[in-house]
């Protein structure tokens, strides 16, 4: 059984068990559990899509921690001007097993 839930303007595909990394939520602490409500599909021998939500359904997930994503290198060039700026990003990330789809 999987589910597609929505968090932080993306869309995760998860199954029980799985230990995935989403946006950075703000206050979960290391241990806390988790809980998405807007579920978008559930999935296994039979589809149930939502419109857009489906009704009851919730993802059940513990904080494992934060990390960080590899760092992106961005860098501005304007041709014939010497206008070069090069500077760098990290995204924030937590880090989270996914226990149970309930519904």
């Amino acid at each position: 059984m999987y589910a597609i839930f929505q968090s932080g303007g993306h869309q995760y595909r998860v199954s029980e068990g799985d230990i995935m990394a989403v946006e950075r939520l703000p206050q979960p602490a290391v241990g806390d559990s988790v809980t998405f409500d807007e579920v978008l599909m559930i999935g296994g021998e039979s589809v149930r899509v939502g419109t857009p939500l489906v009704d009851g359904v919730r993802v059940r997930a513990t904080v494992l921690g934060e990390a960080k994503a590899k760092k992106l290198t961005v860098f501005k060039y304007k041709n014939k001007n010497r206008y070069r700026v090069k500077s760098g990003h990290r995204q924030n990330y937590t880090r989270l097993h996914i226990d149970a789809i309930e519904g």
